[in-house]
C-alpha cells in the first residue's frame, strides 16, 4: 500500500494486536479464504502503519475498520482542517468513537508535523529475521526405508525434518523497499545437487521497488502482485470475501502493484511492473514476468510431447514425484492497467492480462473439467469501476476471456453498493455472475468457491449499532453452480447466513456470539448412483474477552458445529478453549488449553491460535483430544528480539496422528518453534 508510514507508532503496540485483529475477523472459519495471504498483507501493515494524512481512500477501506460515513468523515476533515497532527485528533472527526479509533491505533499513524527545522525524515524498516520449525516425533516419511518384498525401496521423504526460513527487508514507505526471502519446508532437501542442478533453499523470493519518483508512482522488480479493481483480472493480498465482517469486505480496493514476500509458493508474478502519471488523475501500469510453476504432466500425442494436466499449489518438494513436477510448466505473463481517479469520488479503469503456457494445458477428461481451460494463451480483459455519492459507494467491474482453444470466451461480471444509511445502520449488496468457460487465472473476485468461475449469486450484508457498545450484523447469501464441481455431479445451488452479537461494556470487557449456517449440494458418500443431496454445516461460537489487571488478559471460547447429508446422521463437534495473555516490561507470555472432540473430520473445528511474529496458525481440531501451546517473546535489546513456541496435541481416541507420510506412530503431536529478529 503506497500510503503506509512508520513516521509516529501508536502507543502499546504489540504483536498481540494482529492476533486479536484476526480472532475479531475470523470467529468461526469459511472456506474460500486464503488466510495466509490476508495474514501475510497485515503484518506488513501493522509493521509500517497507514499515515492518515497521506493515505488514499482506498488504502483506507482496505484496513476494513471504517465504514462509508467514517471515510467520508476523515477525508472532508483532512481537507477542511488540514492534516491531523496527532492521531488522537481522530476523536474531533464526526462519526469516529473510541471504540473504532482504538481498534485503528496498530494499523495507523499520522506522520511527523513540520517542525523549525523541517519535517523529520520518515524512519527505514529495517530487519533480519531467522526462524526453525519442527516436529519432536518421527512422522513415516523420514523413517529408515525397509525394502519392499520386491527389493524396491519406499518413497520418503528427501531432506530433513526441520523447516528453516531467512528474511532481510529494508524499507522506507513511499519510497523504497528492498526485500529477500528464503524457506525450505521440512522434508526438503538443503545444499547444492550438481546432478540435477539446484540448490537446497527451495523457495527463495525477493523484490526492489521504488516510489514516487517523480511521475513514477511505482517500479517493482522481482516478486509483485496486483490489486486491481473487484478482482475479476488481477486480485491480491488483503480479500476477505464473507466474514464475521459482513459490510466492509465485500467491496475489493484498488491498491496496485505491491511487493510479495510471503511463504505461499503461488499466485505471485515474478518480473517487473512500472505504475506512470501521464496526468495527476490517468495512471498507466504495465507488467511481464516469467514463472516457473509446478505442475503434473503425461505424455501427448508423440513421444517427445508433454501436456500438463494440473497445477501444483502446494509448493512443497519432497519425495522424488513432488520433485518431478517442480518448475515443468513455463508461464508468461505481460498486462496493463490504466486508471482514471477523480480525487475521492469517481474510478475508472481498464485491465488487460495475457497468459502463455509452454506446454499445451489440458485437465483429465472428466465432466465437471468439460469447460475448464484448455490450450497455451488466455487473455483477460476488464473495466472496472467505482463511485462515491454521499455516504453511498457503488463498485463493479466487468471482465471476458478468449484464448488459444474455444474453451475460454467466458464472461465475469460482480457490482454492488456499500452504504451508511443511518448512523447506526450500513449496508453492502453484491451480485455476481462467472461464467463456466471464463477462465482468470489471477482473479479472486467476491464468490462463495475459491474460484471467479460456475457462480451466480446475491449478497446482502448489514450491521446495525444499537448503541456504541451493542452491534448486531449479518449477511444472507445465495448462490448456484450452473455446471459440474468437483464431488457435485449435477449443477447445484446453496445460500448461508452469518449472525453476530457483540457486547462491550468497557474496554477490559468484549463478549459476543457468531452463528453460521451453510446449505449446499455434495455426492452422497457410498452412493452407487452418485445421488447429490443437500448438506447443512451449522457452527456456533460463544467469546468472552477480559482484562484482569494491568498487562493480564483472558479469553474464554466456547464453539460447536455439525455437518450432515440430507437423511443421515449429523457429524457433531466441540472445542473449549481458555486462553491467557501476560505482558510486563521485556516479556510476552501466552497460552493455550483446549479441550476438543468430533464425530469426525466432517465436524472440524478450526481456531485461530497466536503465533510467532509474521507466522500464522489456523489449525483443525477433530478427533477426540487435548490442545495447548506456550508462546514466549522477550526483547533483549532495542535491536533483537528472540520468540519461542511450544504447541502440543494428544488424542485420546487415536492411536496415531495424520496419514501416509505425515503418520506419527503415537498418540500425539509436539511442534516447537523458535525465531530471532534484529532490528538495525
Amino acid at each position: 500500500m503506497a500510503g503506509w508510514a512508520a513516521a509516529q507508532p501508536p502507543p502499546d503496540r504489540t504483536n498481540g494486536d494482529i492476533s486479536q485483529f484476526l480472532q475479531d475477523l475470523f470467529p468461526v472459519q469459511t472456506e474460500g479464504i486464503d488466510y495466509q495471504s490476508v495474514f501475510d498483507v497485515l503484518t506488513q501493515l501493522y509493521a509500517s502503519p497507514l499515515d492518515l494524512n497521506t493515505a488514499t481512500r482506498d488504502e483506507l477501506a482496505a484496513t476494513y475498520l471504517l465504514s462509508e460515513r467514517q471515510l467520508n468523515s476523515l477525508l472532508t476533515y483532512r481537507t477542511d482542517a488540514g492534516d491531523l497532527l496527532s492521531i488522537y485528533e481522530l476523536q474531533a472527526v464526526p462519526g469516529f468513537d473510541l471504540p473504532t479509533i482504538r481498534r485503528l491505533l496498530p494499523f495507523a499513524t499520522v506522520s511527523d508535523s513540520p517542525r523549525l527545522l523541517g519535517a523529520m525524515p520518515t524512519p527505514t524498516d529495517h530487519y533480519v529475521l531467522l526462524r526453525f520449525e519442527q516436529l519432536l516425533e518421527r512422522q513415516k516419511g523420514f523413517s529408515a526405508a525397509t525394502p519392499n518384498r520386491n527389493g524396491s525401496l519406499p518413497t520418503r521423504y528427501l531432506g530433513s525434518p526441520g523447516q528453516w526460513f531467512a528474511r532481510y527487508r529494508y524499507s522506507r514507505p513511499r519510497a523504497f523497499s528492498f526485500g529477500l526471502t528464503v524457506e525450505k519446508d521440512p522434508g526438503e532437501v538443503m545444499g547444492w545437487q550438481p546432478s540435477a542442478r539446484r540448490h537446497g533453499l527451495d523457495y527463495v523470493s525477493f523484490h526492489l521497488q521504488l516510489q514516487n519518483r517523480g511521475r513514477w508512482r511505482n517500479i517493482t522488480l522481482g516478486d509483485y502482485q496486483m490489486q486491481v479493481g473487484q478482482g475479476l483480472v488481477l486480485s491480491a493480498g488483503f480479500v476477505l470475501g464473507k466474514s464475521a465482517e459482513t459490510v466492509q469486505t465485500v467491496r475489493r480496493p484498488t491498491l496496485g502493484a505491491r511487493p510479495y514476500s510471503s511463504l505461499t509458493e503461488y499466485g505471485y508474478f515474478r518480473g517487473a511492473t512500472a505504475t506512470y502519471a501521464l496526468h495527476p488523475r490517468l495512471d498507466l501500469t504495465l507488467l511481464a514476468a516469467r514463472n516457473r510453476r509446478d505442475a503434473n504432466t503425461t505424455a501427448g500425442s508423440t513421444a517427445d510431447e508433454l501436456i500438463a494436466t494440473s497445477l501444483q499449489t502446494s509448493g512443497l518438494h519432497r519425495t522424488p514425484s513432488e520433485r518431478d513436477d517442480q518448475g515443468r510448466l513455463l508461464e508468461t505473463n505481460v498486462g496493463l492497467h490504466l486508471l482514471y481517479h477523480n480525487r475521492h469520488q469517481l474510478q475508472l479503469g481498464l485491465t488487460a492480462l495475457s497468459t502463455t503456457y509452454d506446454l499445451f494445458f489440458r485437465k483429465r477428461n472428466l465432466p465437471y473439467n468439460r469447460y475448464e481451460f484448455t490450450g497455451t494463451t488466455n487473455r483477460v480483459i476488464g473495466l472496472h469501476g467505482g463511485y462515491v455519492w454521499n455516504n453511498w459507494n457503488f463498485f463493479g467491474e466487468v471482465a471476458r476471456s478468449s484464448g488459444s482453444q474455444t474453451s475460454s470466451g467466458g464472461t465475469g461480471a460482480v457490482g454492488g453498493a456499500l452504504a451508511s444509511l443511518t448512523k447506526q445502520l450500513d449496508l453492502a449488496v453484491v451480485l455476481r455472475h462467472y461464467d463456466r468457460n471464463f477462465h482468470s487465472f489471477y482473479a479472486n473476485a467476491f464468490s462463495e468457491s475459491s474460484r471467479s468461475q460456475n457462480e451466480t449469486g446475491v449478497y446482502t450484508g448489514l450491521k446495525y449499532t444499537i448503541y456504541r457498545k451493542l452491534t448486531v450484523s449479518g449477511f444472507v447469501d445465495a448462490y448456484r453452480f450452473p455446471w459440474l464441481k468437483y464431488l457435485v455431479d449435477t449443477p447445484s445451488s446453496g445460500f448461508d447466513y452469518l449472525m453476530q452479537i457483540r457486547y462491550t461494556p468497557n474496554r477490559q470487557t468484549t463478549f459476543y456470539a457468531v452463528f453460521h449456517d451453510e446449505r449446499k449440494e455434495k455426492n452422497l458418500p457410498g452412493s452407487k448412483t452418485d445421488e447429490v443431496v443437500r448438506t447443512t454445516r451449522r457452527s456456533l461460537a460463544l467469546n468472552a474477552e477480559y482484562t484482569l489487571a494491568r498487562g493480564l488478559a483472558l479469553r474464554s471460547r466456547v464453539q460447536q458445529g455439525s455437518f450432515a447429508y440430507a437423511g443421515r446422521a449429523r457429524s457433531t463437534g466441540f472445542a473449549l478453549v481458555q486462553d491467557v495473555q501476560y505482558e510486563r516490561r521485556r516479556w510476552s507470555l501466552s497460552g493455550r488449553v483446549a479441550l476438543f472432540g468430533t464425530d469426525d473430520y466432517d465436524s472440524r473445528q478450526y481456531v485461530y491460535e497466536r503465533d510467532v511474529l509474521y507466522a500464522f496458525s489456523f489449525p483443525a481440531y477433530y478427533d477426540r483430544g487435548i490442545r495447548h501451546y506456550v508462546l514466549v517473546q522477550y526483547n533483549l535489546s532495542r535491536h533483537l528480539d528472540l520468540w519461542l513456541r511450544w504447541a502440543r496435541t494428544d488424542l485420546t481416541n487415536q492411536t496415531t496422528v495424520g496419514s501416509d507420510l505425515d503418520q506419527i506412530d503415537a498418540p500425539h503431536k509436539t511442534e516447537v518453534k523458535v525465531q530471532a529478529r534484529w532490528r538495525f
